[in-house]
C-alpha cells in the first residue's frame, strides 16, 4: 500500500508560488472575481429535509497534485480541455447543514483560521444564511484534514460549538490518535498530525465514534469510504424517497473523479483504495440515482452521476427558484 503524505509546507509554498491566471485569454476564459460579493449560501429541499450549502471559502493548490499516477501530459490536456489551469487547482470549500426532524446536521467545520487565508469563511457565511450556530444539534467530520477539521477550535482551543454531539469516523480517530504518530512522519507532515490531534481533543467536543451505516439521526447514516484518508466517511441522508451522498473527499474533482476515476491525487493517502472506493460510490450514485455533493465541487457542488461508457459524468443540479 503506497501512503502519499503531502506536507504544510509544500502546500503553502507552491500555493503561494503558483500564479492566479496561467493561460493566455485565447486558450481559455477566466471569469475574474465580482465587485461584490458572491452568494455565500445556497438552500434547497430533499423530501422533508430542508438542507443548505455553506461555503469556507476557496483553497488554490498546485495542479501537479491532481493525478499523480498518471502521465503528467495528459492530466494537463484534461484540464485545458476543461477550461481549467493547469497551474492552480482552485477548489471550492462545500459544507452541509441538514435539518431533518429534530435534528440540524452540519457535516465539517471548515479549517478556521488555522489553514489558508483564503478559506476559514463557514462562521461568518453561517451569520449571513441567518442560521443560529447554536441550534445545531450534530457535527459529523469525514475525515481529519486541515480543510474539513481544523476550524472546531476558537483562539482559545475550545469548541465552537459546544452544544453540539461530535462524529468521526472510530478507523480515522485511531489512525491520527495512534501513540508516536508524530514523530514517525516527515518533520513537515508532523503539523498535520499535531492539528489533527489538538483539534480531537478540544475542550468541549466529546466524541461518538462511528462504523459503516451508523444513524447520526433519523435519515441520516454515515457509510466507511477509505482511501483519501484511513478511516474517511461519507454521509447518506434520505427522505420521501429521496437519496443524497455527501462525499466529502472521496470524490475531489467533479471532472476527474469522474471522467477518469482511476486516477488518484496527492493527497490521496492510499491511492489504489481511493480508485475503489470512487468507483463504489459512483456506481452506487448512477445506479440508484442518487444526488451528490461533492466538498470540492464548483459551488454549490450538487448533482448527479451519470454513466458515460466505462466511465461518469458529473451532472449538475438544475435548481428551482419559487
Amino acid at each position: 500500500m503506497t501512503i502519499l503524505t503531502p506536507t504544510r509546507r509544500d502546500i503553502l509554498a507552491m500555493a503561494a508560488a503558483t500564479p492566479a491566471l496561467t493561460l493566455p485569454a485565447v486558450a481559455r476564459a477566466e471569469l475574474g472575481a465580482p465587485a461584490t460579493g458572491n452568494p455565500s449560501h445556497f438552500a434547497f429541499t430533499l423530501g422533508e429535509a430542508r438542507l443548505t450549502v455553506i461555503s469556507d471559502g476557496s483553497l488554490q493548490l498546485p495542479a501537479n497534485g491532481l493525478g499523480v499516477n498518471a502521465d503528467p501530459a495528459e492530466v494537463r490536456s484534461f484540464l485545458e480541455r476543461h477550461f481549467l489551469s493547469p497551474e492552480t487547482n482552485y477548489a471550492h470549500t462545500n459544507h452541509l447543514l441538514v435539518e431533518l426532524g429534530d435534528a440540524t446536521v452540519l457535516v465539517d467545520v471548515g479549517s478556521g483560521n488555522r489553514f489558508l487565508d483564503t478559506a476559514g469563511r463557514l462562521m461568518d457565511n453561517l451569520d449571513t444564511a441567518g442560521i443560529d450556530p447554536g441550534a445545531i444539534t450534530h457535527v459529523v467530520i469525514t475525515h481529519a484534514h486541515p480543510d474539513h477539521l481544523w476550524g472546531i477550535r476558537d483562539d482559545f482551543d475550545e469548541a465552537i460549538l459546544p452544544q453540539a454531539a461530535f462524529f468521526l469516523g472510530r478507523t480515522e480517530h485511531d489512525f491520527w490518535m495512534q501513540d508516536g504518530l508524530a514523530t514517525s512522519v516527515a518533520p513537515d507532515m508532523q503539523q498535520f498530525v499535531v492539528g489533527a490531534q489538538n483539534s480531537i481533543t478540544a475542550e468541549g467536543a466529546e466524541w461518538q465514534l462511528t462504523g459503516d451505516g451508523t444513524e447520526i439521526a433519523p435519515g441520516i447514516r454515515v457509510i466507511d469510504t477509505p482511501g483519501h484518508t484511513p478511516g474517511h466517511q461519507s454521509l447518506v441522508i434520505e427522505s420521501g424517497g429521496e437519496q443524497l451522498m455527501v462525499t466529502g473527499d472521496a470524490m475531489s474533482h467533479a471532472y476527474m473523479s469522474f471522467a477518469r476515476p482511476d486516477w488518484y491525487n496527492g493527497f490521496d493517502m492510499d491511492g489504489d483504495q481511493t480508485v475503489t472506493t470512487r468507483r463504489r460510490l459512483l456506481d452506487m450514485a448512477a445506479t440508484d440515482r442518487m444526488a451528490v455533493l461533492g466538498y470540492h465541487f464548483p459551488f454549490p457542488g450538487v448533482g448527479h452521476v451519470m454513466k458515460d461508457g466505462d466511465a461518469y459524468r458529473f451532472v449538475p443540479a438544475l435548481w428551482k427558484w419559487d
